[in-house]
């Protein structure tokens, strides 16, 4: 059956470069056959680009260009060859385009690979409203150049993308997310995390809208524009409509145009044959996305920045800390590294069990295979308390009230602290330490929130740095304050002022001590009544014996004591002040049946006197 054309025309838009990096070598390329030709290339700057990519050929690589190098932060560094733009068409207009190199210069804004997976996770955790009910995360082994290499893999069940939707996602700086339910917003994640983590990625996407069913594949692959020395940033992309029983080329020009394109993705994915192309979409379902991420980058070292041999269940980034500890490890720092405050920064199932501050009904993150458990630290607090704060909003925006939970973490280290801040439900800044450093004031004092008033940065990473920004961060010291200072004694350590009060206490009772006469003794209870004092006073030698444990114990008891009793303290006097109104209002109730007995009983007492006059 004849390829179906789609009779709908999509605009094309081309992208002119205007990137000069100065001493770059001539290269050699050849030239599109015609202008018309050139103006048909798909260009990944804007998201109405539906048109084919022209045949290219790879032309000699620029002289010093190493390809060896697949180091992500040293990628950006290749020679650029001169621009070749072509004579502008009759009545078109002058225009910018995006060279290569920017899809690198975008990605380096996620310094964090696992940043760049939550992107990745974002997307399908969006498509939860599209009935999505899993995002498949995993390693894959693919070949390429002769030579077998890990993969990432992602696989949801979302509504999918048809060719216009997957031409929006291609683009540089479209986002369609504008609820308030979505966490996507810049139109710019899937280029930056993609790029991040791999030099090339291949996405599928099956799709059924209006009710027209499509398939879509497209390329985003800087190795191919590198090594063919491109200008503009090219991404060949095919469709098919799979309405029928077979899956039908969707023709937006020609047939030569759609042949191109799947030409050059045969030659820079890791799929060789047409046949192969379209196996990847048995997997995926009547609707969902996958996307293979390959070529992953390299370390300084050589070897791959993520690790999947050191747990079969897990994605990890290589621990330097770990790798170099020694069997004299001290134990405090052994179980830091074992708490989800340390491993969420080297194990993706750690920082993916806390991505997401609400757990989900009906969707499940599944990591090598095996779902994620989420996991909320609220629910590992000891002596929670619930603080709200009214943030001060832009004047005629609805006012905002964020609920915080602090409390002490439970069997960590004292020095696990600090505030898991969410934005839309996606955590942004883990144990985020806003007391002092060197300050014992906080130590294992964790809370959590939800700040959707103030915006996240570009990799969700951070916030920008506002004045909401700066006014939530002063709140959140005081919280630790005010929070320590009611609560600290019940972990056993003073609370502040304590030392100062103690010393002043054993003073003055020094100096009254000093004005008895000889033999003289007295009860401290009587001068201090709301402190009790033990029957039992330990002798100086087993007062030296005794253990600092043994001692922070007796502090405990002795605090907890002090809380009960002005606990109990509170109760008495609300009980001495209800009594008090009871006694008033029975006050009341007496004088007034007191006046009514009056009021009855002299008529009747006139009346006697009345009868006895006569």
């Amino acid at each position: 059956m004849p390829p179906k054309v789609e009779k709908e025309h999509l605009n094309v838009v081309d992208i002119a470069s205007s990137d000069d990096d100065g001493d770059a070598q001539t290269v050699a390329r050849k030239q599109a056959s015609s202008l018309g030709e050139r103006q048909l290339r798909r260009n990944i700057s804007s998201p109405e680009i539906p048109q084919s990519s022209g045949p290219i050929t790879p032309p000699a690589l620029p002289s010093g260009e190493t390809l060896d190098s697949r180091s992500f932060w040293k990628a950006g560094n290749y020679v650029i060859g001169p621009t070749s733009k072509p004579a502008l068409l009759e009545g078109a207009l002058e225009h910018a385009r995006v060279h290569p190199k920017f899809l690198h210069s975008n990605a380096t804004s996620h310094k964090w690979a696992f940043g760049a997976i939550a992107e990745l996770m974002d997307n399908a955790v969006d498509e939860i409203q599209h009935s999505a009910t899993f995002i498949k995360v995993d390693k894959i082994d693919i070949k390429m150049d002769n030579s077998p290499g890990p993969a990432l893999l992602f696989l949801d069940d979302g509504g999918g993308m048809d060719p216009v939707l997957l031409r929006k996602c291609m683009s540089l700086g479209y986002s369609s997310k504008k609820s308030n339910t979505t966490i996507g917003q810049y139109g710019n994640g899937f280029k930056t995390s993609t790029m991040r983590l791999g030099a090339d990625v291949i996405v599928f996407s099956r799709s059924t809208r209006a009710g027209k069913a499509t398939q879509s594949v497209g390329l985003l692959s800087y190795t191919f524009l590198r090594r063919t020395g491109q200008d503009d940033v090219i991404v060949p992309m095919i469709d098919f409509d799979i309405s029928g029983h077979w899956a039908e080329p969707i023709i937006y020009s020609t047939h030569d145009d759609w042949s191109s394109n799947l030409k050059t993705i045969l030659e820079w994915s890791p799929f060789s044959l047409k046949e192969d192309l379209l196996l990847q979409f048995d997997d995926i379902g009547p609707h969902g996305t996958k996307i293979i991420i390959y070529n992953l980058w390299l370390n300084d070292e050589g070897i791959y920045e993520l690790a999947f041999d050191d747990d079969d269940e897990d994605i990890r980034l290589r621990d330097e800390a770990l790798r170099e500890a020694t069997t004299k490890v001290l134990k405090k720092t052994v179980e830091l590294q074992s708490h989800i405050s340390y491993r969420l920064r080297y194990s993706l199932r750690a920082y993916a069990s806390m991505l997401y501050l609400r757990k989900f009904n009906n969707f499940q993150i599944i990591l090598r295979g095996k779902p994620v458990q989420q996991f909320n630290i609220a629910d590992e607090l000891q002596y929670p308390k619930v603080v709200t704060y009214k943030p001060q909003v832009a004047a005629g925006s609805k006012e905002c009230s964020v609920e915080t939970t602090i409390g002490f973490i439970k069997e960590t280290p004292t020095n696990v602290s600090g505030f898991n801040v969410y934005h839309k439900n996606r955590l942004i800044r883990p144990f985020w330490k806003v007391k002092s450093d060197g300050s014992v004031i906080g130590n294992g004092v964790v809370g959590v929130l939800e700040a959707d008033f103030i915006e996240p940065a570009h990799d969700k990473q951070d916030f920008e740095r506002s004045s909401l920004f700066v006014r939530l961060e002063n709140r959140l010291k005081q919280m630790v304050h005010e929070y320590w200072k009611g609560h600290c004694y019940l972990m056993g350590y003073q609370p502040p002022g304590f030392a100062a009060k103690q010393k002043k206490l054993l003073a003055n009772q020094h100096n009254n001590s000093s004005n008895f006469p000889a033999g003289g003794k007295q009860d401290s209870r009587d001068e201090q009544p709301g402190l009790d004092v033990p029957d039992v006073v330990m002798p100086e030698g087993d007062l030296a014996s005794t253990s600092v444990d043994q001692l922070c114990e007796e502090n405990i008891q002795l605090f907890m004591r002090c809380e009960e009793k002005a606990q109990k303290e509170a109760e008495l006097k609300q009980t001495i002040e209800e009594l008090e109104k009871g006694l008033e209002d029975m006050r009341k109730k007496c004088a007034h049946l007191s006046s009514l007995l009056e009021s009855k009983q002299e008529p009747f007492g006139t009346r006697n006197y009345n009868l006895h006059l006569m």
